[in-house]
Formats: C-alpha cells, structure tokens, sequence
C-alpha cells in the first residue's frame, strides 16, 4: 500500500501528461518536496487515449507559441528531458476552402512571426507532398514539414520518471477527494489513504475538473466529451506513406501509424459524457462507416483499406476550445490546469513549464497566458476559435 507523505510543498492532482509536465518542470525549478496524486496508473485516463499528434497549426497566438516551443522539446526530447517520446516527423497538411483562404493567410502569417516553420503550398506542391491524394476541392492548403506525431504515454512516463529521479513523489491508486481550505488558503489535500499538509495544490484531472472544483464552489464552463479515433490498415494499392493532414472541407484529421497504418479522427461528431467513470471506450459502427467515407474522400486509396481498430476517448472541452492554466482568485495556493479540449497532448512541455512558473514566480513569463485565465468566460473574453473545427482551434 502507498504510504502518503504528511507534508508537501506541492500536491498535484491527476497523473496524465500534464499533471507529470507540471511535476517535472517543478522539480527543475528545484522543488521537489512535490508529490503527485494519481487515482488509477499514470496516463490512464485522456492521455492514454490521446491522438498523440504534433503541430503549430493554431488560430491564436497563445495556442502556436505553446506548440512551437513545446515541438522544440518533443524534437529534441531525449536531451531536454530524458527518456522516450516516440517522435516521429511525418509532415503535416491543413486543408481548407476558398472561402477560408483569408483566415488561412492571417494564421500563417501569426504562425511564422511566432517561429513556426511553416507556409501555404499550392495544390500542384500538395500532390508532390502528397501523390495518393484527392485535392481537387482544395481552395487553400498550408504546409508544416516539421510535423509529426509521438506516444502520449511514454511521454507521460518520461516526464514522471525523471521528476522522481530528480526527487519528487508520485503516489499511484491514491485519489484526491478534496481540498482542505482555511481562511482563505489551501492547507491540505485528502482522500481515501491520507491527509497531505501542503500550502499548493494544482487541479489536472482532465475530464473530472469540474465534479472536483464544484465541491469547493468553482464553477467552471467545463464539459467531459467522448470522441472515437479508428486505425485502418493501407491496402496494396494504397499509399506507402503519407503526411499527417488536417482536413477542414471534409472535418477529419489523421496521420500514419507504423508502417502500414493510417489513424483517423474528425473534429465535429462528439457525445457529452455526464460521468467520466462512464462511457463506451470503442468505435462505434456508426463512427467506423462516417469517418471511413471522409478519409477515402480525400484519400481515395482508402476505400480498399481494412478495419484494424478503434477506441474513443474523452476531451475536457471549454466553450472557446482553449485551456484554463490559471491560479483560483480568491484562494490563494490553488491553481487549476485543464479544459484542454483534444489539443493538450502537443502542448504539455511548454504547460509543465508555465503552471511552474506561475506557482513558483506568480505569473508564467515564457508566454503570456493571460488568455487562458479562468475569468474570461464571465468577462465574456472568449479567443477565436478560429475555423470551427475542433482540431485546428
């Protein structure tokens, strides 16, 4: 049995990828009198069922300097934190329509003022890219040849090994029930195995943000939402390889996997879910037969392709599709980090470093998070959710 400490600097709730970000980026700070608290196994929830995906497509500046510099970590993983992350460069392409064509211009144009090494292609450069495809309907399309895609949970573990290395504490099978508060302040974590006395604790607990904060009267615009991602394995007549793609005519996203296989999601078919303890964790046929039909839309090749398999997983979404990286106005000590809504895999370096250094400094210096605050749903400050399509927000 996992014996708890009595005290902590730090109490993080919640072993995914970003709970282990923000223990490791602490412990390089020099705190390692932290300890993590994880119900089940690391990674067990959204980030073991992660897309693993990894682009700087974004329509707001916050979301790309975040991918940008957290692309620079997943690129160079090995050296900056130690470990695996099973980064693989692919290429990517985001396709869009006429119409979008404005919107793609200004993004591009944001993306590459923050550094981003990326540019609009025309369709004849796309099919070099990109030969098995069909890109007849394409009326604008960006290229990112840095892209890639990486394993969410190696990731997770990487960064849960070496903050332990480092001296840090990770306590598995131990939920967190609440969060004692006194006068104003956090003064300890409990749950089932024990009572921590800490001065901090940090909320990552994904799909179960809002049950948990609702207990101690925070309220926020939080939704736990399912969504299916299927393999399906290249036939002889299909492609070799590919580029991953992000595909807004048809609302699909997907890239290769290994050697023969093609991962596919989409960004507008998602079922709210009540109890994240509950939910259907496999493809549904209906899913299956729908997102087969976009892929081969754009990739012809993929009519004659088989059904390798499928699972669903689940998004913390925020009516504006970003995050909510922030400290609890009103209770000093609590800090939140969650609603990253699909997009939180590709930007966990770069949250493990702000929520670090917001705690450890006050504020988060390396980007300015100020968008991401938590009071900007009630101040009607929402960011642009760019395209309409969950993937590329």
């Amino acid at each position: 049995m996992t014996m708890l400490p009595a005290t902590a600097e730090t109490v993080i709730v919640g072993g995914g990828v970003m709970g282990c970000s923000i223990l490791h980026s602490l412990a390089l700070r020099g705190m390692t009198d932290a300890v993590l608290l994880e119900r089940d196994s690391l990674g067990s929830g959204s980030t073991g069922r992660s897309s693993s995906a990894i682009r700087m497509h974004y329509s707001t500046e916050v979301h790309a300097r975040m991918a940008w510099e957290s692309f620079k970590v997943f690129q160079n993983f090995a050296e900056a934190v130690g470990g695996e992350c099973g980064f693989t460069r692919t290429g990517h392409l985001i396709m869009g329509s006429e119409a979008e064509a404005d919107l793609f211009c200004a993004n591009v144009a944001m993306q590459q003022s923050v550094g981003i090494e990326t540019r609009l292609v025309t369709t004849d450069e796309a099919r070099e890219l990109a030969p098995s495809w069909n890109l007849d309907d394409c009326g604008i399309i960006a290229y990112e040849p840095l892209c890639g895609y990486a394993d969410a949970s190696a990731t997770c573990m990487s960064f849960a090994h070496r903050a332990r290395d480092m001296g840090a504490r990770i306590a598995l099978g131990s939920p967190a029930t609440s969060i004692e508060i006194s006068s104003g302040r956090v003064t300890a974590v409990t749950g089932p195995k024990g009572r921590i006395a800490t001065e901090r604790a940090v909320i990552a607990t994904g799909p179960w943000s809002r049950r948990f904060l609702l207990q101690h009267g925070i309220d926020l615009p939080l939704e736990a939402t399912r969504h299916e991602v299927v393999h399906l394995r290249r036939g002889p007549a299909g492609p070799d390889y590919h580029p991953g793609g992000g595909d807004l005519l048809n609302q699909v996203y997907f890239r290769p996997e290994g050697s023969d296989l093609t991962l596919v999601g989409n960004g507008n078919m998602e079922d709210v879910i009540e109890d994240p303890e509950v939910f259907a964790q496999r493809a549904s046929p209906g899913f299956i037969q729908e997102i087969w039909t976009r892929i081969a839309r754009r990739i012809p090749a993929m009519e004659d392709a088989q059904f390798s398999g499928g699972y669903a997983g689940l998004y913390t979404s925020t009516p504006d599709s970003h995050p909510i990286m922030d400290a609890v106005d009103g209770i000093d000590g609590l800090y939140v980090c969650t609603g990253f809504s699909g997009h939180g895999f590709k930007l966990s370096p770069m949250v493990g470093t702000l929520m670090a250094e917001l705690i450890l400094d006050g504020q988060a210096t390396s980007i300015d998070i100020t968008p991401l605050r938590m009071s900007r749903f009630a101040e009607g400050e929402l960011n642009n959710t760019g395209y309409g399509f969950r993937v590329m927000v």
